[in-house]
């Protein structure tokens, strides 16, 4: 399952959609959607996320066991260093090994401050660089003190995030520098609305994956996409949002949208959406698709 997840990643298409579990104890309704819409048969894996925005949401790795065993699909389990200390960490990787959850998205996390839980703490005993050292640990059958563990572990394979735009690029290529040397295997981008900006990506990472090791590791980048459908979304986006750029054009013409009403928005939206899909798949086929769990767009796009 992993390995042609990560087959796909190097050498072919490889396209994974993302879940958001809900405030809620369960999260078969979200796998009940998926597969409504028949999207397990348009992605080649999925992703869960860990908490977002600091919000307390269904955990991550228990979802992914379950989208895993229904749909028989490899899913990228976040786990972010927010919430979690040395102990925690490596008992959660620990128990997900042995019930097949071993794709793991290493996640910083944003800051307790916003969460809606009241007075919480982060916990930030590292960034998400510990938690791949702790993965390399484990494939290497130690534990991060560096003791054997009592079974060699099934093999864990490491994603991770980068921003998709910074006013110098030369700090992206560092940071996927920096991951690629903690055991990074695949690197997700935050949204990308232009190709140009996926070309200059493309480049910063193979001056990584160069400057880096270039006769040892190797990773890929993956395009975060999500689909814009509101005016008021892309202008958040551009405003509020460090480590994404949405280009003018975009927010023009969702403006002038926005003003003849909600079905018309909803329709340059989709075709701005849909356009660049088409384009960045075309360039790079690496794509993981972000809707928010508005899973019927994501179809649409995929179609």
């Amino acid at each position: 399952m992993f390995d042609t997840l990560i087959d796909k990643l190097k050498n072919g298409t490889y396209i994974t959609l993302e879940t958001t579990p809900s405030h809620s104890p369960q999260f078969l309704p979200v796998i009940e959607k998926i597969e409504a819409l028949g999207l397990h048969n348009m992605v080649d894996g999925f992703s869960t996320t860990d908490n977002p925005l600091a919000k307390l949401k269904y955990n991550a790795l228990f979802a992914a066991k379950m989208l895993q065993d229904h749909f028989n699909k490899p899913v990228i389990a976040t786990m972010s260093m927010r919430d979690r200390n040395k102990i925690a960490l490596q008992s959660d990787l620990l128990g997900a090994n042995e019930v097949d959850v071993r794709a793991i998205l290493a996640l910083t996390g944003d800051p307790a401050t916003i969460s809606d839980q009241p007075h919480v703490k982060g916990v930030f005993e590292g960034d998400s660089t510990l938690l791949l050292e702790m993965i390399t640990c484990f494939n290497s059958g130690i534990n991060y003190a560096g003791k054997p563990l009592m079974l060699h572990p099934k093999p864990i394979y490491p994603f991770a995030v980068v921003n998709s735009f910074a006013k110098n690029p030369k700090t992206l290529q560092k940071k996927m520098q920096k991951k690629i040397k903690h055991g990074a295997l695949g690197i997700i981008t935050q949204p990308v609305y232009d190709v140009e900006n996926a070309k200059l990506l493309l480049d910063l990472l193979d001056k990584a994956n160069y400057e880096c090791c270039p006769d040892q590791k190797r990773a890929e980048l993956i395009m975060g996409l999500f689909p814009i459908m509101k005016f008021r979304t892309a202008q958040f986006l551009s405003a509020h949002v460090p480590g994404i750029n949405v280009p003018q054009i975009w927010l023009e013409k969702l403006r002038l949208a926005h003003a003849q009403g909600e079905e018309e928005e909803y329709k340059v939206g989709f075709e701005l959406s849909k356009t660049l899909f088409e384009e960045i798949k075309a360039l790079h086929p690496k794509i993981h698709l972000m809707t928010a769990n508005q899973f019927q767009i994501a179809k649409d796009i995929l179609l």
